[in-house]
């Protein structure tokens, strides 16, 4: 038996949905690559049998599994896919994770016209409308998802680092950190669980010789510190941050997103986001740090 498969004699089994185009398929393939067995659009009626071990006896399966299931599945409707996953919560052999993959509808749509795929909903009818029937038959999956990725403006390797950072078999089960710097101009991260605004400190946009640079160079860095009011806002977020955590874990929340805006999302919250996460590193705590917007140079 593959030990990383396998937490305290549990299976990982992980369910990846969510709308059609967000990249289920690609994250099933990047974790195929992370040593779980991957099988895509299976009839929801199959699950139990998948998950029952070669015998049907329900022993461990001694490997971890990445199960796809969403709209195009035969026989797919929530209710049952969402009594099946609570039933398969109860079973001691098994760790069972849901996976939701999101995107924005003008992106969803736009990948639909580019690769000239019909949405699987759409029928005749625009793609638009097949997104938006999507979205109403499953938004009740979102909520009961253990993990939310929007997808709408993430690369390929950010998705391939974001799965491996919270979905590596190696990696020991508890609380995993995300914590992404963005811009308010650009609008707030759909998947964050708390959001921390600093764009109350020193803008480098309006030193000339920063504001081609980014909050990880040096200099952008020793500005942004030097304002008066972050030492102590520092101490403030990284105390909170670290008597909160404990009790997230304790609640047994597995996955937590901290984002941390400022105007253009280059700057101030660069550099604070890679110091909590630093902070957070240092205390022990799997963090993973994406810059959104970092990238983007706005006037």
């Amino acid at each position: 038996m593959n030990e990383t498969s396998t937490i305290h004699g549990r299976t990982n089994v992980l369910v990846v949905s969510g709308m059609s185009g967000a990249g289920k398929s690609t994250a099933l393939k990047i974790l195929e690559d992370l040593g779980y067995e991957a099988v895509d659009n299976l009839p929801l009626s199959l699950l139990p049998r998948l998950t029952a071990g070669a015998d049907g006896s329900g022993a461990p399966l001694g490997r971890a599994i990445a199960v796809g299931i969403d709209s195009r599945t035969r026989d797919f409707a929530p209710e049952a896919f969402i009594a099946l996953l609570e039933q398969l919560r109860q079973r001691h052999d098994l760790t069972v994770s849901l996976l939701y993959l999101d995107c924005d509808d003008d992106m969803l749509q736009s990948r639909f016209t580019a690769t000239r795929r019909r949405h699987p909903l759409a029928g005749d009818r625009p793609v638009g409308d097949g997104i938006a029937l999507e979205r109403r038959m499953i938004g009740g999956l979102r909520d009961r998802a253990d993990l939310m990725l929007d997808s709408s403006h993430l690369s390929l390797p950010e998705l391939r680092q974001l799965l491996s950072a919270q979905f590596a078999l190696e990696t020991t089960p508890g609380l995993n950190v995300t914590i992404v710097s963005f811009s308010y101009r650009r609008g707030l991260p759909r998947v964050a669980d708390m959001i921390f605004d600093v764009r109350f400190l020193a803008n480098p946009h309006y030193v000339d010789k920063l504001r081609p640079l980014t909050g990880e160079d040096p200099a952008t860095a020793a500005f942004i510190a030097a304002d008066p009011t972050f030492a102590p806002f520092f101490r403030g977020i990284g105390k909170l941050m670290l008597s909160l955590l404990p009790s997230y874990a304790r609640e047994g929340k597995r996955y937590l997103t901290i984002g941390i805006g400022c105007t253009g999302g280059r700057h101030r919250s660069v550099f604070v986001a890679g110091k909590l996460a630093q902070l957070l590193l240092d205390e022990g705590y799997p963090a993973t740090l994406r810059h959104r917007d970092k990238d983007i140079v706005m006037d």
